[in-house]
């Protein structure tokens, strides 16, 4: 649950259940579990929003450098935190900007009402306003998946293992309707995130470089109900 103010590094990693309790095991013994993790994990989910041109999507496949995306996430379907964001890359540095909407504000933007977002302070809510009037930014796919969090304050690190990636095709965030399975049930994504330094302790249980790769949840799970040709 994090709001990130400035850039920091991204490195992504797609790993298997055994390496990731390896790097588990070694990791509690120098970071700690997230405080928001009061039971070691939650669950997120996040509602993708996309233009006509698809955009968001179509900039990640070209590699595009400098590129946005917005979402709408809720932290173990709980409707009393919802956050609006906007995802800010640039190369593997990323930036998130974000305004915590109400239950209220959240049903009137799935009903097309944006205006009252152009009055709040926060930038992500102006642009995301804007984006949908302009750019006729509109839902795409919802992103579910379970998330270990760990936190090591030197060097402001953040490690997460994401499991059970999901794929939902609803514009609802709160929705229940049936989820699809993304990546093999023994496969997950580890992503890990620093402001200034990644610690040599820290960076010694990293997985081989072979595993990293540029994954995006968003893409994957676009891919997933493309192929299934609910899109």
């Amino acid at each position: 649950m994090e709001n990130d103010a400035v850039f920091r590094h991204e490195m992504k990693y797609l790993i298997n259940r055994r390496d990731m309790d390896s790097c588990i095991s070694r990791i509690t013994m120098f970071a700690g579990y997230d405080r928001h993790a009061t039971k070691g994990s939650y669950l997120v989910r996040s509602l993708y929003y996309d233009d006509m041109y698809s955009s968001a999507y179509e900039d990640k496949e070209s590699g595009v450098r400098s590129r946005c995306k917005y979402r709408i996430r809720v932290y173990d379907g709980d409707d009393t935190f919802i956050s609006l964001e906007k995802k800010i890359k640039e190369g593997s540095f990323v930036r998130k900007e974000s305004a915590v909407l109400t239950r209220g504000e959240y049903d009137m933007i799935r009903n097309g009402d944006t205006g009252f977002l152009l009055a709040r302070s926060e930038k992500a809510a102006c642009d995301f306003a804007l984006a949908c009037r302009i750019d006729m930014l509109h839902p795409e796919v919802i992103v579910d998946y379970e998330r270990i969090p760990f936190v090591y304050d030197h060097g402001n690190v953040r490690i997460t293992f994401d499991t059970n990636l999901r794929a939902v095709d609803s514009d609802d965030v709160f929705s229940d309707d049936p989820s699809y399975s993304v990546l093999d049930k023994d496969l997950l994504i580890m992503e890990v995130k620093y402001t200034e330094f990644l610690p040599d302790i820290l960076r010694a249980i990293l997985p081989e470089e072979g595993a990293r790769l540029a994954l995006s949840k968003y893409v994957m799970c676009e891919d997933v109900l493309r192929r299934m040709m609910l899109r």
